[in-house]
């Protein structure tokens, strides 16, 4: 079974922590900042990807501590 992406949302004037397909959040924070560094430490923990939203729904930014099948090829960083 494969572990799911982390997900940092927008939720009832607070940041939710969940999975990828879960209903419930893991964890709740009162900044965005909190709750990306719980997100953070759980996905580094798995392997699996941190994916940021903004309030609005769409996907910031994405942060891959998996095995990432397409790496970056940008050799300078």
């Amino acid at each position: 079974m494969s572990k799911k992406n982390v997900h940092i949302v927008h939720h009832k004037d607070r940041w939710a922590v969940k999975r990828a397909g879960n209903q419930r959040s893991t964890s709740l924070h009162g900044t965005k900042s909190d709750a990306e560094k719980v997100g953070r430490d759980i996905a580094r923990r798995d392997g699996v990807e941190l994916v940021i939203h903004g309030k609005n729904g769409k996907i910031q930014d994405k942060d891959s501590y998996g095995n990432d099948p397409c790496p970056p090829k940008d050799t300078k960083h």
